[in-house]
């Protein structure tokens, strides 16, 4: 059994999903998703296209999407397990910032231990897809009608960017001290709100560190395990970097009891994670 098929439905989703963000209403629905968060309508019309392109792979057995309170079965006889974020970012679209999609491809049970592969798509001035799958981290661009496959992606040992999510009046302290002290090293702030395009930018341009911490307000974190961190902890690590959460462990090897369950996380290239274990201490 493989993964083409897969691939192909994720690129027909991008396709479709692009098309939406240029011409589709953005106001809010009158609901929430399951974690609360108000959903645009573009957020729902994504998360439908994504469903209905899976639900035509006879080896998709169950789909999780940020936008869906519970999983949905779609093939009994199928094998993989994928979770998905639709639309991440889409407050951002109103002011023409990127957005994307990202797609954890699990084996027949929703745990990070069980992750295959994991894809992201970005949407911005042009329309781009990392995969992460059998030990490497391929970047396509899409140019004269088709994904055109660019270089092999790796992470640096030591990166030149930061980009430090969550409100800062909220940080633990010994958070701040370790994100001003990398911006006294010569790091440079790169932030925009949206996970895709933050990660994409660390990943391409060599490495740095993503973090979002547990907060004040949001003590195990904002971003989802099975949407969003497990996807890049994958992503990450497959590069060459390294993914963990506030108490030093692989994002890769928490367990997940809840669809929407979340968690602190960090992903970058290795001297940064060490960082992020000197300052919490783990």
């Amino acid at each position: 059994m493989t993964l083409g098929p897969v691939f192909e439905a994720i690129e027909r989703s991008a396709h479709r999903i692009r098309d939406a963000i240029g011409n589709e209403d953005l106001c809010y629905a009158e609901q929430c998703n399951a974690t609360g968060d108000m959903q645009l309508k573009l957020d729902i019309q994504s998360d439908l296209i994504i469903a209905e392109e899976f639900s035509k792979i006879a080896a998709i057995k169950a789909i999780a999407s940020e936008e869906k309170e519970e999983a949905e079965t779609l093939h009994e006889a199928g094998r993989y397990m994928i979770a998905y974020d639709p639309l991440d970012g889409s407050s951002l679209i109103d002011v023409d910032l990127s957005v994307g999609s990202i797609f954890g491809i699990y084996d027949g049970e929703f745990q990070a231990t069980r992750m295959l592969a994991a894809v992201y798509v970005v949407y911005g001035p042009r329309l781009e897809m990392v995969t992460a799958y059998k030990g490497g981290v391929r970047h396509f661009i899409f140019r004269h009608g088709r994904f055109m496959e660019q270089e092999t992606v790796r992470l640096a040992e030591k990166g030149k960017l930061n980009a430090p999510g969550g409100t800062q009046q909220h940080w633990p302290t010994h958070h701040k001290r370790m994100v001003d002290a990398l911006f006294a090293e010569g790091y440079r702030l790169r932030y925009s709100g949206g996970m895709v395009p933050d990660l994409h930018q660390i990943l391409l341009k060599g490495g740095g560190l993503f973090s979002y911490p547990g907060t004040t307000d949001k003590p195990e974190g904002k971003l989802r395990k099975l949407f969003e961190v497990f996807p890049f902890a994958f992503v990450y690590e497959t590069a060459g970097g390294a993914a963990i959460d506030d108490k030093g462990r692989r994002l890769l090897e928490l367990p997940c009891d809840d669809p929407h369950e979340t968690t602190p996380c960090f992903f970058g290239s290795r001297y940064e994670i060490a960082k992020v274990k000197e300052a919490y201490g783990v």
